[in-house]
Formats: structure tokens, sequence, C-alpha cells
């Protein structure tokens, strides 16, 4: 929860390969007090069945950035290896790998007192994420 004085962070994931929830992300969250400032680790959750994740922690007061780090080639292996069981997974035709962004890291500016909801579109080859509410 955002006070007058800090900002919040919730986010979700959507499988667009398998027009579903993408369940079992471990997400973290870290942040910085200005451009130039380190990042501090603040801590994670794993998106639920449904693709939130709820439970983030809250940026200290001072934050200017948020950086959430998405593990996502642990959730598309488990994926892969159900899918293949069901049989409805396409072929890896070019022998690749199975994902091509392992991780996504998303990156943005905050303001005390807003909340940021930043909704993760991920399939095995690309992204996309935008300001939701």
């Amino acid at each position: 929860m955002s006070t007058s004085t800090t900002a919040s962070v919730s986010t979700h994931i959507l499988d667009t390969s398998a027009g579903r929830p993408a369940g079992g992300v471990a997400v973290h969250l870290s942040a910085r007090g200005g451009r130039d400032a380190d990042w501090r680790p603040l801590g994670g959750s794993a998106t639920d069945a449904d693709g939130r994740c709820k439970d983030l922690p809250a940026p200290p007061e001072g934050t200017t950035h948020v950086r959430l780090d998405f593990a996502v080639e642990a959730y598309f292996s488990q994926s892969e290896k159900q899918a293949d069981a069901q049989q409805d997974a396409p072929a890896n035709r070019d022998g690749g790998p199975d994902v091509f962004f392992p991780e996504v890291a998303v990156t943005f500016a905050v303001v005390p007192g807003e909340h940021y909801h930043v909704p993760l579109l991920l399939n095995p080859f690309g992204y996309s994420v935008y300001r939701g509410s």
C-alpha cells in the first residue's frame, strides 16, 4: 500500500503463447533513490495461479526507480514439459534455446503516493510490458 511518502508496486504475467496466466514465476524487486544510486534488493515473491504477484514489498521512502526481475526460464522449462506431456506443444524446429529471454528486467521511475501495476505479456521469444491500473 502506498502512502504519501512511498509508492507501491504490483504485477501479473500472462503467457500469451498458452493463452493463460503464468503461475509460479519468481519476481524480485529492487529500488534505488536516484539515477546514480546503487540498486537495493527489497525482496520478492512468485506469481500465483492467476499470474498475479500482489505481495511485493513496498519501496522505501526516497525511492525514485524500481526494477522488477522476472525469472521466466524455469517457468517455460516447466510449461514445456507439461505441454509435451499433453502433446500440444510446438516442436522446437530450429534446435535453438527453448527460451530466448531467460530473464526479464523492467526498470521504471516512481513518485511517492502512486501505485504502479506493471503487467508482463510473455512468450518464449518475446515480451511486452506496460503501466496498468
